[in-house]
């Protein structure tokens, strides 16, 4: 067993210096981060790949970062595979703790922002947020293929970014 577990540290470069590191090691390296990788997130959930908040996109570029160290042989292969699944862990925490508390949902991810109410626009909470009023008339026409803004009753920035339009009924 002692050289089995030999045989693959080796084959896999585990303790090796990372500059040398062969391109089959670190092809193989890379296979395994990225099958369990996927394992991960279909465990975790689907959201954070759907809808990607800044909570997600956080969760996401500090868990490749974390994952890459284990391709490139920066840090140890395994233990570098559990910190990603407490990662993973802590994700799946937070967003069970986001399900039950919408407070929390606004701590962790932001509250949406009304943009404009009624057609008119809410010119402080556009410019708290970046928003122009050409980047709220870009987003109207891709999303309602109209430019008439007074069609509007409600204009919000949602937590994923994105801006919702809710229409006035005639």
């Amino acid at each position: 067993m002692n050289e089995f577990l030999q045989a693959t540290g080796s084959f896999l470069g585990i303790g090796a210096d990372p500059k040398t590191l062969t391109f089959v090691q670190i092809s193989i390296r890379g296979i395994i981060v990225f099958l369990f990788t996927l394992l991960m997130i279909r465990v975790s959930a689907r959201r954070s790949l759907a809808k990607r908040t800044v909570f997600d996109s956080i969760f996401l570029v500090i868990l490749a970062s974390v994952l890459a160290r284990a391709i490139n042989g920066s840090a140890e292969l395994l233990p570098t595979l559990g910190g990603g699944l407490v990662m993973v862990a802590l994700h799946r925490l937070l967003a069970a703790m986001a399900y039950h508390s919408h407070k929390f949902v606004d701590l962790i991810e932001g509250p949406e922002q009304l943009l404009m109410r009624d057609g008119i626009m809410m010119r402080r909470a556009l410019a708290w947020n970046h928003v122009s009023q050409h980047d709220l008339e870009e987003d109207l026409r891709l999303a309602l293929h109209t430019e008439d803004l007074s069609t509007i009753r409600i204009a919000r920035l949602e937590r994923s970014g994105a801006i919702s339009f809710i229409t006035a009924k005639h």
